[in-house]
């Protein structure tokens, strides 16, 4: 955990050097109604549609993985 006071313009210098999308997962990984949503998601993770309906509301991207060579 870090000792930075979260209040201190300086503990968040990182900032500037994000990316959009690392800008826009530091503000959606504080949301509380992300972070109940993720929860739940995790607690039933082999609930597909669930885990749809989560990508859909909060507008998640993931990277495709590459294909298997020997499929």
């Amino acid at each position: 955990m870090s000792t930075e006071d979260w209040r201190s313009p300086s503990a968040y210098n990182y900032t500037r050097n994000l990316s959009s999308s690392g800008l826009a997962w530091e503000f959606l990984r504080r949301d509380s109604d992300y972070r109940a949503g993720h929860a739940r998601a995790r607690s039933q993770a082999r609930d597909e549609d669930g885990l749809a309906a989560s990508v859909r509301r909060w507008g998640l991207r993931f990277r495709r993985r590459p294909r298997n060579p020997s499929d």
